[in-house]
């Protein structure tokens, strides 16, 4: 695997081959449509018998997460895929993974619902994503890819993420990024962790047997008396503060002088950046904000644009408006905020959206 490969691949295929490069310990998951090629590459490249990755196909997507859960409680670089409602079977495993403080990557490539829904893409999942994916207060860190490149480049930084914070990272990605094909420069292989660097890394927390002089590691996400528990759900929330104040990721194009901003995030962020450079060819002052981060959320920017006279912003999204609930908290009522989407599976192009914007916002 040489330094700076260049390839011709589908977003599903690169998260394989990058979860390889990264030094990914195992990979548990179950076929769904629009994600399958993910472990179908991994099946064809044979990780086992190059690095000594773990690929397994698991029964269920419930048997997937905890055996993710499993994997992750011993400092193992493990992770999963599917797409959402395979993601709706992990939310308890995905809860009590965030409960026990265990890092590790899910990747979702999105597909319409709700219920079984259609295997087109879609940005349903926002708010199954952002606002926890399963019961109590907690966050995944969740990164939202519009590029094939981005596939790639995510596995390593939610990986990454994932270990600094001791807390789940999701890519939350659709069916139009991880079909498309796309040149993507792959990054050289790293090697696993030993077992000696994972006991220096992670042997604070993880079960990796008692060595003698120190008590063992119990990972649980059970605490039956409230008042511990409580101290252990204030620890949770510094954490997701240090996150919103320190990993906020996001892409302003054409933002220092809009009057009108677009907020997009994944394949809808490619769409709407055509939407600017007409808007712009007429004489309109629009700008994108993509946020790369869905939690954390770029609401400081977001405020900051609202704060120095933007005068409306429009939240597109493959949904019903999901994001625009967040882009309004941000904003705070100092501009207006609308929603424009398509839903089902159905993309917009963006004549749609310009028109959307111009009818919405401008008109008003």
């Amino acid at each position: 695997m040489a330094e700076n490969e260049v390839k011709l691949m589908k977003g599903n295929e690169v998260i394989a081959h990058a979860a390889i490069r990264y030094g990914c310990d195992g990979y548990f998951g179950y076929p769904i449509t629009p994600q399958s090629e993910v472990m179908e590459t991994l099946m064809e490249l044979k990780p086992w018998e190059t690095t000594g990755m773990v690929v397994l196909q698991a029964e269920s997507e419930i048997s997937s997460i905890n055996m993710v859960y499993g994997g992750a409680s011993t400092g193992k670089r493990v992770m999963t895929s599917s797409s959402s409602p395979g993601i709706s079977l992990m939310s308890e495993g995905l809860s009590y993974l965030a409960g026990a403080e265990l890092p590790c990557l899910i990747v979702n490539c999105q597909r319409g619902g709700p219920g079984l829904g259609t295997i087109q893409p879609s940005q349903g999942d926002y708010f199954q994503a952002c606002k926890g994916g399963g019961h109590g207060d907690f966050h995944m860190i969740v990164l939202a890819p519009n590029s094939v490149q981005e596939m790639h480049d995510h596995v390593f930084e939610a990986f990454d993420l994932a270990f600094k914070y001791r807390n789940p990272a999701l890519i939350l990605a659709d069916g139009a990024i991880g079909q498309m094909m796309e040149k993507v420069v792959l990054a050289p292989q790293r090697p696993r962790k030993t077992d000696e660097e994972l006991k220096a890394e992670c042997g604070a927390w993880a079960a990796q047997g008692k060595p003698a002089g120190r008590a063992r590691n119990i990972v649980t996400s059970l605490e039956l008396q409230s008042e511990k528990m409580e101290v252990i759900n204030k620890r949770l929330q510094e954490k997701y503060k240090a996150l919103e104040e320190n990993e906020v990721r996001y892409e302003a194009i054409e933002c220092d002088d809009a009057d009108y901003v677009i907020v997009a995030f994944g394949s809808s962020a490619r769409i709407c950046s055509a939407t600017v450079e007409m808007a712009r060819a007429e004489g309109l002052k629009v700008g994108l904000l993509r946020p790369i981060t869905l939690y954390p959320f770029p609401k400081k920017q977001l405020a900051e644009m609202a704060a120095r006279g933007v005068k409306g912003f429009l939240s597109a999204e493959l949904n019903a408006g999901q994001m625009v609930e967040d882009v309004r908290l941000a904003v705070n009522g100092k501009a207006p905020v609308e929603h424009y989407g398509r839903q089902g599976g159905m993309m917009f192009n963006p004549d749609e959206v310009l028109d959307a914007l111009k009818e919405k916002l401008i008109k008003k």
